[in-house]
């Protein structure tokens, strides 16, 4: 039995790094601290505790976790410092050599932090403790809202596909998933909190159901026959495992919105095969087609790596073609990062950084563009927004249910409170649409 009176009047700082996954399991990390006494230290306050949240999909967020830990440890000095997330568990050892680390928490032992922490008074700065191991098995559910309106709700964890750049199967485990049953329960709690709208996530959600012999289209089904939560999002599904029924669900959804995020890597079907991912631009462009069909205005994001080892110019250009000629809303664009231990590092072609750098410039100037596109289309209509209370005297924020981002003259008492909303222009930046609300 942990004694939890030592995490009385504690207070505790978070920092995550990389996808929506890792916000959501932060979240947990909160509520398991809050539930203990611990409370989230103010802006400029000296924290006890300090947690990061790590991610290793690149070099260069290796790179930005190094910082944000040497950021914290400064910060706030004394504190007792934990460190988790992929970086973590997979490079457990540089984390823990990092001066002012105490803990390097293992992907699947965020439940057991409180054992760790329950020495806070008698702790003794010296060499970190590591729990990370190779053999990730268990599935921890994980069901928060953090700092925003929306809640996350983790569906599932790991990977199984072993693309020849990633590191994700090796920091993550197998794909494993909880049940249905038990996913329904979290989103009627999250409902119960006042939540109103859910965004699953995991690594490789469409992956859904290998631990418990259940499908992905099945939790779609049940979670949108539960009432109290008004909209679900689906996080990045792989093309492969988006099928047409989920599709067509979702085109008549009482609750799933029309907003899909594709990770599509390359536009060219020679790279494809180098990164060994499962499927070609023909089924991409067939998916996509498909969504356009049933649902004219969906959003949909889309993922493209720049300059993996083997994309010559040629490719590149083969890809940026392709790209251009979808009707997608926006491009998540990443400049490939050489992983140790990945089967990428094989492959001879090797693209410079300047090349990288005027590669993903472009497909960023195309995103801009399909973007802008998307959101004029908009402009005039009315639409319901769930809105999210601003920061100060800044403007209110909120998204429509197919992802167009707008803001509206601030109003904190319309926090989490979906609204109609008359579209304008585009605010200064071009980053979302005015809009009035009416009444």
């Amino acid at each position: 039995m942990i004694d939890t009176t030592v995490f009385q009047d504690k207070t505790a700082v978070y920092y995550t790094l990389g996808c929506k996954l890792n916000f959501s399991e932060t979240s947990t990390i909160g509520k398991i601290l809050r539930e203990a006494g611990v409370r989230t230290a103010r802006k400029g306050e000296k924290a006890d505790i300090c947690v990061v949240n790590t991610c290793s999909v690149t070099e260069m967020a290796d790179k930005k976790c190094r910082q944000a830990i040497h950021r914290l440890v400064k910060q706030h000095p004394g504190a007792f410092v934990v460190v988790t997330g992929c970086y973590a568990q997979l490079k457990p050892g540089d984390v823990a050599k990092i001066d002012g680390v105490d803990v390097v928490l293992g992907a699947e032992q965020k439940g057991e932090l409180l054992q760790y922490l329950g020495n806070l008074q008698k702790h003794e700065k010296g060499e970190a403790i590591t729990t990370a191991t190779k053999d990730i098995r268990s599935f921890s559910p994980s069901c928060s809202r953090g700092d925003r309106t929306r809640f996350f709700l983790k569906v599932q964890d790991g990977c199984d596909y072993f693309c020849s750049y990633c590191t994700i199967p090796f920091a993550r485990g197998r794909s494993r998933n909880g049940t249905i049953a038990s996913m329904v329960e979290q989103a009627r709690q999250a409902a119960a909190e006042g939540g109103k709208e859910i965004v699953l996530t995991g690594v490789n959600i469409g992956d859904f159901g290998k631990t418990t012999g259940e499908t992905f289209f099945d939790l779609v089904q049940a979670l949108d026959q539960l009432e109290g939560i008004e909209r679900y999002r689906i996080s990045s599904i792989e093309p492969n495992l988006l099928t047409d029924e989920i599709i067509e669900f979702v085109s008549h959804s009482r609750s799933f919105m029309p907003h899909f995020h594709i990770p599509l890597q390359s536009g060219c079907d020679e790279v494809l095969k180098l990164m060994r991912r499962r499927y070609d631009t023909a089924l991409f462009a067939s998916k996509v087609k498909k969504i356009k069909e049933v649902m004219p205005d969906a959003f949909i994001g889309v993922d493209v790596i720049v300059g993996t080892r083997g994309e010559t110019a040629e490719f590149f250009e083969q890809a940026y073609r392709f790209i251009s000629g979808l009707d997608v809303t926006q491009l998540h664009v990443f400049s490939y990062s050489e992983r140790p231990g990945t089967q990428a590092l094989k492959i001879d072609y090797v693209v410079s950084p300047e090349e990288k750098h005027q590669r993903s410039q472009r497909l960023l100037a195309l995103s801009d563009e399909k973007t802008q596109a998307f959101y004029a289309r908009h402009i005039g209509q009315t639409m319901s927004v769930l809105l999210e209370k601003s920061k100060g005297s800044t403007p209110m924020h909120g998204f429509t249910k197919n992802y167009v981002r707008v803001e509206v003259e601030s109003d904190n008492s319309l926090d989490n409170q979906v609204v109609n909303v008359r579209l304008g222009d585009f605010n200064e930046d071009k980053t979302a649409l005015k809009g009035t609300i009416l009444i």
